[in-house]
């Protein structure tokens, strides 16, 4: 595979510029004619404000509104950034070395820049705030969800480490607060199929070929709230939170599950009694034996009144029983 091209622009608030490829062919006669097609989005006059600036770059220099069009180049710009609210937590790093960032990421911050989240996200904080412009995301957590979330420094080893996920080579324990139901026969292990359309904001449990799976363990219980502790063997979208709805024992604050709630994005009231506790694994680059815990507690005794009051009762463990096929 050849060499991605360095972009000319430096980093912008831990951010790379955006890239784009021109087509092969086209009837422009300008690169800002076919800009003027292709980014439908920028509000009318700030795509000529923009090359008037000289925000947007080619291999050979600034383009300006009479560079003749390129089939096949490149050119880079900073996207204009949105209006965000500031998400009030602090990032804890967990671990660093010169391989691996893990950090406890907070409730409400998302882990990569998407939408309207882009400075109020992990990874350009972390970029940021730790001066390391080439880290990314070995793998990712829900804004909604709070815990261990682990960044790779360098590019040559981003691949082994998404790798690990992808394959399922890493333990990961999750803790939760929901309603204590007695009735439920725990530990158990849930298994079902999980389906998320394009578009839509949540997923579904419906009939077909098993490809979730989470073992669900109570540890503990009081005032008609329980804590969790949800260990999946696959990654699907909102699984832990579409598992726990569908025994009938929601995640305290979960806004998606059973049913969608609307809330503001300056709204951190509340948060999703979810925490990503435990990473394990072995190092691909290292071959060393990795474990982290998360710092972090779930904070319903503060956020959920319910939960207080005197220490919870732990059950005795039962053996595991499947809930559904």
């Amino acid at each position: 595979m050849p060499e991605r091209r360095p972009a000319p622009l430096p980093p912008r608030h831990g951010l790379d510029p955006a890239r784009l490829k021109l087509p092969a062919e086209g009837p422009w006669a300008t690169i800002r004619d076919h800009l003027a097609e292709r980014l439908t989005r920028l509000p009318a006059g700030r795509l000529d404000e923009m090359l008037a600036e000289g925000r947007i770059v080619g291999a050979d220099g600034p383009v300006t509104a009479d560079t003749p069009f390129r089939p096949g180049a490149f050119v880079w710009f900073h996207r204009d950034l949105p209006d965000e609210v500031p998400v009030p937590f602090p990032i804890g790093v967990v671990h660093r070395d010169e391989h691996l960032v893990v950090i406890d990421k907070p409730h409400f911050l998302p882990t990569i820049p998407r939408g309207r989240h882009v400075l109020e996200t992990a990874l350009v904080r972390l970029r940021r705030d730790l001066g390391l412009p080439e880290l990314s995301p070995a793998h990712r957590l829900d804004r909604v969800t709070a815990g261990l979330l682990m960044f790779v420094t360098r590019r040559e080893h981003r691949g082994r480490y998404q790798t690990l996920f992808r394959d399922r080579r890493v333990t990961k324990e999750y803790e939760a607060i929901a309603r204590h139901d007695p009735a439920l026969d725990l530990p158990a292990v849930v298994r079902s199929r999980i389906v998320k359309d394009h578009g839509s904001i949540t997923a579904r449990e419906e009939p077909g070929p098993v490809n979730a799976e989470t073992r669900i363990e109570l540890l503990e219980h009081a005032h008609g709230l329980g804590r969790y502790r949800l260990v999946p063997t696959t990654g699907r979208t909102h699984q832990l939170r579409v598992h726990m709805a569908g025994l009938g024992i929601p995640i305290l604050g979960d806004r998606f599950y059973p049913t969608v709630t609307e809330s503001g994005l300056d709204d951190f009231s509340r948060p999703l009694q979810l925490l990503a506790k435990t990473l394990a694994f072995r190092d691909p680059v290292t071959g060393e034996e990795r474990h982290f815990t998360s710092r972090l507690t779930l904070s319903a005794w503060v956020s959920y009144p319910d939960w207080c009051g005197s220490p919870p009762s732990r059950p005795a463990p039962r053996s595991a029983s499947p809930l559904r096929e």
